[in-house]
C-alpha cells in the first residue's frame, strides 16, 4: 500500500507528496496522532530527553534516505522502518514529510549559528564576519546539496509552510536573524551606524543569506565553489554599502530605503510561531 502511495503521489491527507498514512491492524487508513506544538513545526534548539532523542533519530534516518532515494521516493513507512519504530510514532513527531524538511531547517540553523559562532570569535572587523557567517552556511549544508533543490520545489511555494518567509518556518528564521544581529553587535561598525538601521539589518543580512541559498542550490560546481567565490565577491560589496549609510549625505537615501523596506520587505516575512 506504501509503494502504491508513494507512485501515485498521494497521501493520507490528500496532498500529492509522496507520503503515506498510518494504517490499523486490518490495513484501513487512520488519522496520525497530533504532535506536540513543538514537534510539529519542531524548534529551533534541540532538547536532551528521550522523546527528543527518538525525534533526532527520525530525522537523522530521513536524511539520510533522502540522500540516497531521493526525497520524492521517501515514504514516511520506509522512514519509520530503518529508524525501528512505529509509523504511527513517526507521525507522532512529523506529521508529514514536510514537517520533516521543517526539522532539517531548525536543525540546520541551530547548527549553523553554532558552527558561526565559534567562528566569529575574535574578530571585529564587519565585512570579514559577514563573510564567515555566510560561508559558515555553506559549510554545515554541504553534506544536503545533492538533494537540495528537492526541497526548493516545495519550498518556493509561496503558500508552503516550507516556504523561508512562513509562520512555520519562523523558529528556524528567528535563530538565523539572531545570529546576524551579532555579527553587527560584534563588529567594530555597529556603534558607527544609524540605531534604526542597525536595526532592520539583521533581517536584511538573512534576506542576502536566501539570496546566497538561492544560487547554492542550483550550483553544479565541485564543493559549490561558484557560490563561494560569490560571497567572497559579494559581501565585502554589501559591507561598503551599509559602511557609506552612516554618513550624513546618505541619510535621505537612507531613510527612503528604510521606509521601503518597513512598508514592502519586512510585511512578507512570517513574524510568529505557528499556532
Amino acid at each position: 500500500m506504501d509503494d502504491l502511495a508513494a507512485t501515485n503521489g498521494t497521501s493520507g491527507t490528500g496532498k500529492a507528496n509522496g507520503t503515506d498514512s498510518p494504517e490499523d491492524a486490518n490495513g484501513a487508513p487512520t488519522a496520525p496522532a497530533a504532535p506536540p506544538a513543538e514537534a510539529r513545526g519542531s524548534r529551533a534548539q534541540p532538547k536532551t530527553d528521550k522523546s527528543e532523542q527518538t525525534r533526532a533519530l527520525i530525522l537523522e534516518t530521513a536524511m539520510r534516505l533522502f540522500q540516497e532515494r531521493g526525497y520524492d521516493k521517501t515514504t514516511m513507512r520506509a522512514i519509520a522502518a530503518e529508524a525501528g519504530v512505529s509509523v504511527g510514532n513517526a507521525y507522532y513527531y512529523f506529521s508529514s514529510k514536510e514537517f520533516l524538511i521543517q526539522g532539517f531547517y531548525d536543525r540546520m540553523t541551530y547548527e549553523h549559528a553554532a558552527d558561526a559562532r565559534r567562528r566569529l570569535a575574535g574578530t571585529k572587523d564587519f565585512a570579514e564576519r559577514l563573510e564567515i557567517a555566510v560561508t559558515s552556511w555553506i559549510d554545515c549544508a554541504a553534506p544536503y546539496h545533492e538533494f537540495a533543490a528537492q526541497f526548493f520545489r516545495t519550498a518556493a511555494d509561496p503558500t508552503s509552510s516550507l516556504s523561508p518567509f512562513s509562520n512555520e518556518s519562523h523558529p528556524a528564521r528567528a535563530t538565523a536573524v539572531e545570529l546576524f544581529g551579532e555579527v553587527l553587535a560584534g563588529s567594530d561598525l555597529a556603534p558607527k551606524l544609524d540605531a534604526e538601521l542597525a536595526e532592520l539589518l539583521p533581517d536584511l543580512l538573512w534576506l542576502n543569506l536566501m539570496v546566497v541559498v538561492l544560487y547554492w542550490v542550483f550550483d553544479r560546481t565541485p564543493d559549490t565553489e561558484r557560490t563561494r567565490e560569490y560571497v567572497r565577491r559579494s559581501t565585502p560589496m554589501v559591507a561598503r554599502v551599509i559602511n557609506l549609510s552612516r554618513y550624513r549625505v546618505f541619510r535621505p537615501i537612507v531613510r527612503d530605503a528604510k521606509g521601503l523596506i518597513q512598508d514592502f520587505i519586512l510585511p512578507t516575512i512570517g513574524r510568529t510561531a505557528a499556532k
